[in-house]
């Protein structure tokens, strides 16, 4: 489906080194895909033996130019604004920490006043966007465009943002519960309902040349349990409204991604546009079922295999086989 986060900041807030550390497949330069951590998959791999274990995707945008005037067209404002339109979310990384040696744009460290800065920013770019969509809008509905006269009701009622969440940037010491800094971030977005991570950049990137093992250690002498990135990608998941269902068998286990409220069909579609196109049904065990049950077969034995038909609202979690026929 191709879900897109962007991560935008201002200059020296630490957003390019978090991006270069994710582990990611690159498709562009500033471009890249990433495996959403999910133990569920490993665990339902384990029980049903599968060879072959494919974690599910997302696609994370490094979007560069972003200063004040972006919106405008300062500095890089016509790369920014090409590519904040192609983002389906924003991961806003905010610089929360002290460094003599690394100036800031403000020459101040105030995370709170850069979110609102960029937030301007991403309103009058989008105020933009609806200023030139608007009249068009409004010519077509006028000519008798039913859809068109939705679309400039709409548009000229409201100014639609994107889905927004923080990523605070902290020193290493920091990384494990944060500081004033990114408690202030963490007021904001509790305000704003909006979902705010700790990470240490520094951190993440001297973990990108370790072997797991020693990974695993590092984090632990650091206080942490898992990687800051695990968290930010997990955020992004949560920041979309996205959910994971599975696919199980021998060959390999393999999560794959749809909105919440995606009905059975559109879950098939994801595989093949052959499986929604000729759905019949969906054998549907919950996770908790064949994982306590211990499979397929004996979930099947107990009565929670279930068969779901094209009404069915996929849940999180989900081990789903579909039968269609085209």
């Amino acid at each position: 489906m191709g879900f897109r986060c962007g991560i935008v900041g201002l200059p020296n807030v630490g957003k390019s080194t978090l991006f270069n550390a994710l582990p990611f497949c690159t498709i562009e330069p500033n471009v890249g895909n990433v495996g959403v951590p999910d133990p569920r998959l490993d665990e339902l791999a384990r029980i049903a033996g599968s060879q072959k274990i494919i974690p599910t995707q997302l696609g994370f945008v490094d979007i560069a130019g972003l200063v004040r005037g972006a919106s405008k067209g300062e500095g890089l404002g016509n790369q920014f604004l090409g590519n904040i339109r192609e983002v389906d979310a924003i991961v806003h990384v905010l610089r929360c920490f002290e460094n003599d040696d690394i100036q800031h744009v403000d020459n101040k460290v105030d995370p709170v006043s850069d979110a609102d800065t960029v937030e301007t920013e991403l309103m009058l770019s989008d105020l933009e966007s609806l200023e030139k969509r608007v009249p068009a809008a409004i010519k077509k509905s006028a000519q008798g465009d039913k859809e068109s006269k939705i679309i400039a009701s709409v548009l000229g009622q409201a100014l639609e943002l994107l889905r927004e969440g923080y990523v605070c940037n902290v020193e290493e010491e920091s990384a494990a519960n944060g500081n004033a800094f990114s408690a202030r971030v963490f007021e904001k977005a509790k305000a704003e309902g909006a979902n705010a991570v700790i990470v240490s950049a520094a951190i993440e990137s001297e973990l990108v040349g370790m072997d797991p093992e020693e990974r695993t250690v590092f984090l632990e002498e650091m206080g942490l349990h898992e990687t800051g990135l695990a968290r930010v990608i997990r955020s992004g998941y949560d920041l979309l409204h996205l959910i994971t269902f599975f696919t199980v068998g021998p060959k390999e286990a393999r999560a794959w991604t749809v909105h919440q409220g995606a009905k059975a069909p559109e879950a098939a579609g994801e595989i093949h546009s052959d499986m929604q196109r000729g759905f019949i049904r969906a054998e549907t065990i919950a996770y908790d079922d064949f994982v306590s049950l211990g499979g397929e077969t004996a979930a099947r034995d107990a009565g929670k295999l279930r068969q779901e038909g094209k009404e069915y609202v996929v849940k999180d979690g989900d081990v789903l086989h579909f039968k269609f026929n085209v």
